[in-house]
């Protein structure tokens, strides 16, 4: 370990990391940045994300540069007896494993979960599937953009002039790596008063549904789908983006007492007790008059100037930014939002501990780097692993096509 970091919150956690692409690896980024000491176990063809570029580092694209970090990587074939008795053998001293194999794989390895239950009592097994492996849709493959077009995200995104659209972040995906993160740990906190770990399953459909907020609560109450609104909001107004003399702003009100602040600060006191937009449902009902009444406000203003006049006033306005001004904000400089080590650049993780804080130990693995060094550790002497690698069991640096 690097001197002077410090060891983290999850420190002397084993991780076996089986999964690939982005929810998975966005959930064990999360245990590694806090200590985990996560072992990322590759296919022989390596995880696919590091040919989805450009742009590339040494033929790492950066898709998977950005959620791999602080990890170990071996290639390891599960398709072959050798490759499962490698990962079992690893198992044995492993808290947690996570995977994202099409439901059914394990069973048909002959390690699922049943079998790993019996043989290792205190794991904690963490599954990300698509659709989950029952019901009519059980076992069928999971994508960020079809989940969000089915369970009603795209429905809800766009205008009337966009029609329904994609997010053009992979949503579902990192929020199921948030849940798979926090059923882990709610796994583990259970496992110190049974002593027993447990199976457990994150998929991206009921991902989606479950942070369709507050769409499905509005839906349950009125049986209405929402309509596109684009930017607008549709339980607050004003909750928009507004044009100015430079650059777009955003401006979220979430009560009238803060809508009568902020026509006060922007010197239209009146529109604060105009009967017309005095409370939130009137508000909603004269919707496109107040747009013309601050539109006509804002497009006397520079963005930033007017945002932080806005914020420093305690209402919620901010900048319409991409993300290189974000990124190089003097906020985020100053929070440091933004880490870094010899060539590498990354998020640092939002989750800011106290004591245990987390930290940047490794750079992105390259395929196998750690071979040799992570089957030492589990009892494999120098000739063996050469014999495992011989064997094609287990990979050494260069993928197989």
């Amino acid at each position: 370990m690097t001197p002077n970091i410090a060891p983290g919150a999850l420190a002397g956690l084993r991780v076996i990391d089986l999964s690939r692409v982005l929810g998975g690896p966005y959930c064990t980024q999360i245990l590694a940045d806090h200590g985990a000491d996560v072992i990322k176990v590759e296919p022989p063809a390596g995880d696919e994300v590091r040919e989805w570029g450009p742009p590339f580092h040494e033929e790492d694209a950066a898709y998977f540069i950005g959620v791999n970090r602080n990890k170990r990587s071996i290639g390891l074939d599960l398709a072959s007896p050798t490759g499962r008795e490698v990962l079992l053998t690893m198992l044995a001293s492993a808290d947690v494993l996570i995977e994202n194999f099409k439901p059914g794989t394990l069973e048909k390895w002959g390690i699922g979960s049943e079998v790993l239950r019996a043989r290792f009592p205190q794991l904690v097994h963490c599954r990300i599937s698509g659709f989950g492996g029952d019901g009519p849709r059980g076992g069928n493959p999971g994508y960020d953009a079809i989940v969000q077009a089915m369970a009603g995200m795209m429905a809800a995104t766009g205008s009337a002039q966009s029609g329904p659209t994609r997010i053009g972040v992979p949503l579902v995906d990192v929020a199921t790596g948030l849940y798979a993160a926090i059923g882990i740990l709610m796994a583990l906190a259970e496992r110190q008063k049974s002593g027993e770990g447990q199976f457990l399953e994150t998929t991206l459909f009921e991902t989606g549904l479950a942070i369709m907020h507050p769409h499905a609560a509005n839906y349950f109450m009125h049986g209405k789908p929402p309509a596109l609104t684009g930017n607008e909001h549709p339980n607050l107004v004003p909750y928009t983006i507004f044009a100015t003399k430079t650059d777009d702003i955003f401006i979220g009100v979430g009560n009238d007492a803060t809508f009568r602040k902020l026509t006060r600060e922007i010197g239209k006191p009146e529109l604060g007790t105009d009967p017309r937009f005095a409370r939130n449902k009137d508000r909603i009902a004269n919707r496109e008059a107040l747009r013309a009444e601050l539109a006509a406000v804002f497009c006397q203003h520079e963005a930033e100037p007017l945002c932080d006049r806005l914020l420093a006033a305690g209402l919620p306005a901010g900048p319409v930014q991409s993300i290189d001004k974000a990124l190089t904000s003097t906020h985020a400089s100053y929070r440091g939002d933004v880490i870094a080590k010899d060539w590498y650049k990354g998020v640092a993780s939002p989750i800011r501990m106290e004591r245990t804080k987390a930290s940047l130990r490794r750079l992105p693995p390259k395929f196998g780097q750690d071979t040799a060094e992570v089957l030492g550790e589990f009892g494999y002497s120098a000739d063996a692993i050469d014999a495992l690698i011989k064997d094609g069991a287990v990979c050494g640096t260069t993928k197989r096509r």
